[in-house]
């Protein structure tokens, strides 16, 4: 009797061949198609839709295949055409068909980087709800260090690393910048990615629609504690954001320039930390390079003044007002303005 070709396989052998598709099903994390914010929901229906589309061309083109391969047989009787060399209708349909989905797949993307530009301010809390113009933006100031998450709050003058609180259904203002390396501030759940790099100040306009503990991380390879650069983020009410600010103002830490010169050096698996107190200066003199006393601060051109933040997103601007962040570093060739001095400690 002869044997199945794959019982002369060991078993192990097949087992071990099985590996790489467990660790990539391993992988997938439900975070991305689970949103909790609003903005986060739109990017999930933008790769449902996308998905869609390019499954219009994926199952038929499978399907023929089979079919093709089944008909076509030896020994079926099929018509054999050998001098068969072109068809103005089959032309047409192989052509046309991913000419339009690469039309579709192009009008959305277009559509959607417009809409979401991260520096575009809110249009909306919810699909239900629009945005409130009374309420005023929570402004929540991002600095990533060497490997850890440093979150300051300036309107109510707290702090914490590796840990932050967002009141559901309030607009958030995300102020982004990092110490050394370039990194990206990622929270699956809330909203994309978006870049923190020294010397520049970035910008992420959110909002969380649901209660809830939610993991982000960073997205862009900076060393060896990279792996472990996790934070997590809370989802509260507003009694729930107000007892969270409770408990920091509550720790006997407090955030001033040498306590942050400390936490400034490389350390992995750093816990949650709270601080009561945060220098209301320290983000501007992360953002500016001069946190160390008597360190001069690098200064924007054009005199040192900065130019301010635009409010629209990006794309939607031209010419000299394409610029969507501050950034410190110098364009080619320009002249660098006079350096201003650092604040001294407080």
């Amino acid at each position: 009797m002869r044997e199945h070709p794959f019982r002369a396989i060991p078993r192990r052998l097949i087992e071990f061949g099985l590996l790489p598709l467990g660790a990539l099903l391993s992988g997938c994390n439900r975070a991305v198609l689970d949103p909790a914010g609003d903005i986060a929901l739109q990017q999930r229906d933008i790769i449902y839709i996308s998905t869609a589309l390019m499954l219009l061309i994926i199952v038929p083109v499978i399907a023929l295949i089979v079919v093709f391969a089944w008909r076509y047989r030896k020994g079926n009787d099929a018509t054999y055409d050998p001098d068969f060399d072109h068809s103005t209708a089959l032309e047409l349909i192989i052509w046309s068909a991913p000419l339009l989905i690469i039309i579709c797949l192009g009008a959305l993307t277009w559509w959607s980087t417009h809409l979401l530009d991260p520096f575009r301010p809110l249009n909306r809390v919810s699909v239900t709800k629009a945005i409130d113009p009374k309420v005023k933006p929570l402004v929540i100031q991002v600095v990533s260090l060497d490997w850890k998450w440093l979150f300051i709050y300036p309107e109510q003058g707290v702090a914490s690393v590796n840990e932050f609180v967002m009141p559901v259904d309030r607009p958030v203002r995300f102020d982004l910048t990092s110490t050394n390396m370039m990194n990206t501030f990622y929270a699956p759940t809330l909203a994309g990615m978006i870049y923190t790099m020294p010397g520049m100040r970035s910008r992420l306009h959110a909002v969380l629609n649901r209660e809830g503990k939610f993991e982000g991380m960073s997205a862009n390879y900076s060393g060896a504690g990279f792996s472990r650069m996790r934070f997590t983020l809370l989802g509260a009410k507003q009694d729930g954001f107000d007892a969270w600010i409770a408990r920091a103002k509550a720790s006997a830490q407090t955030l001033d320039t040498n306590r942050y010169l400390a936490l400034e050096a490389p350390s992995e698996r750093v816990p949650i930390m709270y601080f009561s107190a945060a220098d209301p200066t320290l983000f501007d003199r992360i953002y500016k390079r001069c946190v160390k006393p008597g360190t001069p601060c690098m200064s924007g051109m054009h005199g040192g003044s900065h130019a301010p933040v635009m409010s629209e997103g990006a794309l939607l601007r031209e010419g000299a007002d394409k610029a969507t962040g501050e950034s410190l570093t110098p364009s080619p060739g320009a002249q660098p303005a006079p350096p201003t001095h650092s604040h001294q400690e407080r």
